[in-house]
């Protein structure tokens, strides 16, 4: 991994992304200056409440505080981030203004690593939770599922109040060795004043599938960039994407899949429902390499407008270099169907109730796509109590 002072440097000299930039057209960042935060008084947070009730083999909560393992199981590395990890930055490292600062300043990380075999019943779960009022929390996860290794791991970002201003900065690898399967949770759910910026990364090998679930509903700004390197012949990745924006709030996410070998196998499938005047960004790259015949990859956002001024950007694309693949994509917007509106009411549900059942029928797919149970609960709750009473 870069030095820190080598990352510091990178950081300083990087300007802060504006909307001249390709990746930044639709995100606009006036009025946040990373530089303007700290992470002085921090509390720990170990007792506030996750947003999913699961029994769990694994508890961690990530602070400015520090690292708190409330348990791990045996046999398996669930414990604090060193330095001096082989994989650390190897795959998330220092290429940006963001993956900078987080290299230069990341104090506190977690280690998820589960040995050969190795098979899991229940979750690991870690929060990580920012907890001071115009702080900054720079977090590290690394997770190693080794070969023929089976687990859930569930990661969530909270806020200790929902009123904090901060900023939050997250790097994860993650690293599917051959033959494993990894479902991988992550839910996004801070406070609408803290701004929010991640990496993650997953390389995943020969025979190995990742299961990847990623929920947003906080946040006042940022990006979210989500990578899958298909290095094997075999290797299945699979991302399932649900969101719920109102207010002012501003959602951009950023997915890649690389297919590098032949013989893979990739779904992205990201929904969102938006009201008042939010907006979101969803940009999706499918890149096919010369060698990586046999590719089979898909592509979709579908986004659903609950106001007349909220709004939303997609913007698929496809580079593909080899000859025999199968990659398609679909992105679609739309307003709330008025004669659904009309019928759901005529027969005696209020607007709010019926536009529940609408968000609710919108993205059952999507939700139906989720295995464990209590997320894909707890998700469908998530999304539909953002419709007012």
């Amino acid at each position: 991994m870069l030095s820190r002072a080598d990352a510091a440097d990178r950081y300083g000299a990087l300007p802060l992304p504006d909307t001249s930039m390709e990746a930044w057209r639709f995100t606009d960042l006036s009025g946040f200056d990373p530089d303007a935060f700290s992470a002085n008084g921090a509390r720990p947070v170990e007792e506030a409440p996750q947003m999913l009730d699961i029994d769990v083999a694994g508890l961690a909560t990530i602070g400015e505080a520090g690292v708190v393992v409330q348990r791990a199981p045996e046999g398996v590395r669930f414990e604090s981030l060193s330095e001096d990890e082989e994989l650390l930055g190897t795959i998330v490292g220092a290429d940006d203004k963001f993956t900078a600062h987080n290299a230069a300043s990341w104090k506190h990380g977690l280690l998820v690593r589960v040995p050969a075999g190795v098979e899991l019943e229940q979750p690991l779960y870690v929060r990580i939770a920012n907890t001071t009022d115009d702080g900054a929390l720079f977090s590290r996860l690394l997770v190693v599922a080794e070969p023929g290794a089976r687990f859930t791991l569930i990661e969530e970002y909270a806020s200790a109040s929902a009123e904090l201003s901060g900023y939050s900065n997250a790097a994860v690898e993650l690293f599917v060795q051959e033959g494993a399967k990894l479902e991988y949770v992550s839910l996004q759910n801070l406070a609408r004043e803290t701004w929010h910026f991640a990496t993650h990364h997953a390389q995943v090998e020969r025979d190995a599938e990742l299961d990847w679930v990623a929920g947003g509903f906080g946040s006042r700004r940022g990006k979210i960039r989500i990578q899958n390197d298909l290095n094997g012949p075999g290797a299945t990745s699979r991302v399932t994407g649900a969101y719920f924006a109102d207010g002012v709030q501003h959602l951009d996410y950023d997915t890649f899949q690389e297919h590098a070998a032949p013989h893979t196998t990739s779904d992205f499938a990201f929904k969102g429902a938006l009201r008042d005047t939010a907006t979101v960004v969803w940009r999706g790259m499918i890149r096919v390499e010369r060698d990586a015949q046999k590719t089979n990859a898909y592509q979709e956002n579908r986004n659903l407008l609950l106001s007349e001024k909220a709004h939303a950007d997609s913007i698929p694309g496809l580079e593909i270099l080899a000859n025999d693949v199968r990659c398609t994509h679909g992105a679609t917007l739309s307003q709330v169907d008025r004669d659904q509106l009309f019928y759901a009411m005529a027969r005696g549900l209020t607007r709010s109730d019926a536009e529940r059942l609408i968000v609710r029928g919108f993205f059952q797919d999507v939700l139906d796509r989720i295995e464990l149970e209590p997320v894909r609960e707890a998700l469908g709750a998530a999304l539909e109590a953002r419709i007012p009473q």
